[in-house]
């Protein structure tokens, strides 16, 4: 059995032999509730570990997501301030626009690079 902290999470992944091969799956420690997926593996260290990478990766991308959906509101907010934005006292409300549409791409890119890695 392994204990691992991710995040502000902390999880305990244990393994057993099925069929000859090895199943690991995580429960958090807090709750005792089963989370995410079961791995398996020729051996226990191993299944072990790719739940490990996977647990790893599945923080990476909750943070990306909630990233990319905090980027999308705040451009909606941009947009209905628009609005009422006068133009000669700052940035126009297209440059404002603009901006924050960057943000929202550079986020949904930084999503889509995360779920290019995620493991097998």
């Amino acid at each position: 059995m392994r204990e691992l902290s991710i995040g502000e999470k902390r999880y305990r992944i244990d393994a057993v032999e099925r069929d000859g091969r090895w199943v690991a799956r995580a429960v958090q420690v807090d709750t005792g509730d089963p989370f995410g997926t079961e791995c398996t593996c020729e051996t226990r260290a191993s299944a072990i570990e790719r739940l490990a990478r996977w647990l790893d990766w599945q923080h990476e991308h909750a943070a990306a997501l909630e990233a990319l959906q905090q980027a999308e509101r705040a451009y909606h907010r941009t947009i209905a301030g628009s609005v009422f934005a006068n133009p000669t006292e700052g940035p126009t409300p297209i440059e404002l626009q603009k901006d924050s549409l960057e943000l929202v791409e550079a986020a949904r890119i930084r999503l889509d690079e995360l779920r290019s890695r995620k493991p097998d």
